[in-house]
Formats: C-alpha cells, sequence, structure tokens
C-alpha cells in the first residue's frame, strides 16, 4: 500500500480535505480518503505539496491526429483548418500510428485516465489496445449528400466492427457535414440501444450563418471539396437548433467546443428532453479561431460540463490542467474545485465509467494527480500537473 499527505485533497464527491491523506493498494485502488486526525495505521505517509485530485477524463480527442502536431497555421478560422487538415491527414500509416502512441503516452504522463477519442480511420486501435487509459472511440460520420447516406452509414458500421471488443459507437461529426438523412439513420441506430454521440458544435460564426442563410465561408468549403449543396435550405435558425430535433432522447449527446452557442440556444435547447453535455476545448478554439466560448452562460444551467485537449493538429499538447488553465485566465470567478470536477467526474459521468473513475472513493480506481504551482487555490502559469498512481 502507498499513503499520500497533501495541503488538500479533493475526492470531487465531496468538500475538499485539508491535510488530507489518500491510500491506495498496489494496483491503484483507493483503501481510504482521510483527514490529518486519522491516518491508515502501519504505513508510511508520503508527505506532499499540493492538491491530490482523480486522475482527468479527456472527452474530447483526436489521437489519429498526432502526426500533424505543428502542421496546421493558427488563426486561419475553422474551414481553412478543415481544409488544411484534410490535405495533410494522411501519412504512412507506420508514422501516424508512432504519433499517436506518443500521444497516448503523453496524456498518461499528464495525469489523463479516460479518452472519448475521435476516429475515422482504424490507425489508433493498436494504440488503444495497448494503453493504460481507458478510451471510447467515437466512429465519425461526413456525409452532408443524402444520396451517400446509406453508404457512409454502413461504412461506419464496418469500421465500428473493427474496433470492438473496444468500447465504441457511431456518431456524426457536424451540423455542417452531416446531411437529416445520415442523421436519422444514427438515430433509429442509437434508439436499439445506448449510443454515445460526440458532435463538433458552433466552432464559428460562419457556421450559424450557413445554417441561417446559406452565406458565409462554408460555400468556399464545400466549393473546394466538390459537394454540390443545392439540397440544402436555410434554416432560419442557428445550426444546433436545426439539428437537435433529429436527434433523440435515447442518445447521450456531448456537444463540443460550443464557441458560438449563445444563450438562446441554451434555452431552445430546454425545450427539448435531451440527454446534452457541454465540452469545452479552449486552446484548440484559441489555435483556430482564436476566441472563448463564453463559458459562464453554461453555468447554473442544469447541465453536465466537461474538458477536452481536441487533437494535436489544433493543440500544442494534450493536457487537461492546460485546458483548465486557459479557462481560470479568462474566466476567474470559475474556482479550481468546479475546473476539477468538470475535468474528471463530470468526464466520467458522460463516459459511463464514474462507477470507477472520476472521484476519490474506496473501492475505485480513479489514478491519483497531484497539482502544484497553485497561488492558494488559483491556478498560474506555474502550475504543474504529476501523476502519483
Amino acid at each position: 500500500m502507498k499513503s499520500f499527505r497533501a495541503d488538500y485533497v479533493f475526492p470531487v464527491c465531496a468538500d475538499p480535505i485539508k491535510n488530507g491523506i489518500v491510500t491506495v493498494d498496489n494496483d491503484g485502488k483507493i483503501i481510504s480518503v482521510t483527514d490529518q486526525n486519522s491516518p491508515p495505521a502501519d504505513v508510511q505517509v508520503e508527505q506532499l505539496s499540493g492538491i491530490i485530485c482523480p486522475g482527468f477524463v479527456n472527452t474530447h480527442c483526436h489521437v489519429e491526429l498526432s502526426h500533424m502536431k505543428g502542421t496546421v497555421k493558427q488563426h486561419t478560422g475553422l474551414v481553412n483548418f478543415i481544409i488544411d487538415v484534410q490535405k495533410s491527414r494522411d501519412n504512412e500509416k507506420n508514422s501516424i500510428i508512432d504519433a499517436a502512441f506518443k500521444a497516448d503516452t503523453e496524456m498518461y504522463e499528464s495525469g489523463i485516465v479516460a479518452v472519448g477519442d475521435i476516429s475515422n480511420t482504424n490507425n489508433s486501435i493498436p494504440v488503444k489496445e495497448a494503453s493504460k487509459l481507458y478510451y471510447h472511440t467515437f466512429v465519425e460520420t461526413f456525409g452532408f449528400l443524402p444520396s451517400r447516406a446509406e453508404e457512409t452509414f454502413n461504412k461506419a458500421l464496418e469500421l465500428l466492427k473493427e474496433f470492438k471488443p473496444l468500447s465504441c459507437s457511431i456518431t456524426p461529426h457536424a451540423p455542417y457535414s452531416v446531411s437529416k438523412e445520415l442523421f436519422k439513420l444514427i438515430k433509429n441506430y442509437s434508439d436499439t440501444g445506448r449510443n454515445l454521440l460526440s458532435i463538433h458544435n458552433q466552432e464559428c460564426e460562419d457556421e450559424n450563418k450557413f445554417y441561417r442563410y446559406k452565406l458565409g465561408t462554408f460555400l468556399d468549403m464545400y466549393a473546394a471539396f466538390g459537394i454540390d449543396i443545392q439540397h440544402f435550405k436555410p434554416q432560419a435558425r442557428n445550426s444546433v437548433q436545426s439539428i437537435l430535433p433529429l436527434l433523440s432522447n435515447k442518445q447521450d449527446i456531448l456537444m463540443v467546443h460550443n464557441t458560438c452557442t449563445n444563450l438562446k440556444d441554451i434555452y431552445f435547447i430546454k425545450r427539448f428532453d435531451r440527454k446534452i453535455t457541454w465540452c469545452f476545448c479552449p486552446n484548440a478554439n484559441l489555435y483556430i479561431e482564436n476566441r472563448l466560448p463564453k463559458i459562464e452562460l453554461f453555468i447554473g444551467q442544469g447541465y453536465n460540463i466537461t474538458l477536452g485537449t481536441d487533437s494535436l493538429a489544433s493543440n500544442n499538447k494534450l493536457c487537461i490542467l492546460s485546458e483548465m488553465r486557459t479557462i481560470q485566465h479568462k474566466f476567474p470567478d470559475i474556482s479550481t474545485a468546479k475546473l476539477i470536477e468538470w475535468g474528471t467526474l463530470n468526464g466520467a459521468r458522460f463516459l459511463g465509467i464514474d462507477d470507477d473513475k472520476g472521484t476519490l472513493e474506496p473501492g475505485k480506481k480513479p489514478g491519483l494527480n497531484l497539482i502544484t504551482g497553485l497561488d492558494g487555490l488559483t491556478i498560474t502559469p506555474e502550475t504543474k500537473v504529476r501523476r502519483l498512481v
């Protein structure tokens, strides 16, 4: 057994414990979480400075794009980013897999224990089979042409079979890349059993502009990819409002990025019985659009909120603490305790693994992180995370 005492222990499921002690067995399973007055018997306690919290859950990543680190220009906008990624994503398969293995190790060392990962290919399978991390793979579908919906869906089913028995599901990419017909096929499939969804949502203003008026830079994107969009009619409302009726209340839905989601969108969603979780990836938003979502709008609305890193095509590192730092710098009223909850328990809840991850409770194996270099309980540029277990 190992015991660790820190300035604070954040169980997440309970109030922080000053001078708390966490004891784990040799497999990382938690034996006890106690205060300074009741240390475990016959176990040497390692004294640490900082906060002990559960391992982080990264609910949005693209590990198969890790070979693209540093290859896509920053601040060019979402449409240019998508075009650049499509031009650059193909590479020699072994180099793609090698980069994915390195990214997996990076996430492990930065205290991440579980990942919701987007896949368009089978390149990440060997990484996930060998990883110390828990992965849920979202097999992502692209198909804006109604005539291609069934073909696209069947290809996703074939790829899903390759990932099994690993945890996986079929998901739409984004409103602007999935036709109504394809959305309906995914909905019908999801209605037969639990099928987690992860949707890129409102990453830029032009996504809403396209759905409202069929104008903006997305027209350039479709032209660049040779996609005829004559079938699409302006919806006179934002993208998330347009696709929400195509989803069912039997689906657990992760809305990712939400850079341009507004209060009217949130209130619109509240009128529907949908299982929505909001995921923020602030460093990717800055990398691509050089702006952040209005995160304060989502707090107190009754929704689950999680954190993600996106890919190394749109981020310099895969580190949840770095995402927390960015959020707290822009929104200082969001406490470190709240950010830790978003980055641990809330992510575990969405992925359906909160019986083992996300909180420090006896019997669980959530991983242990030590966060140091705080100013009181505030994250600073010097704040670091070290994996203890």
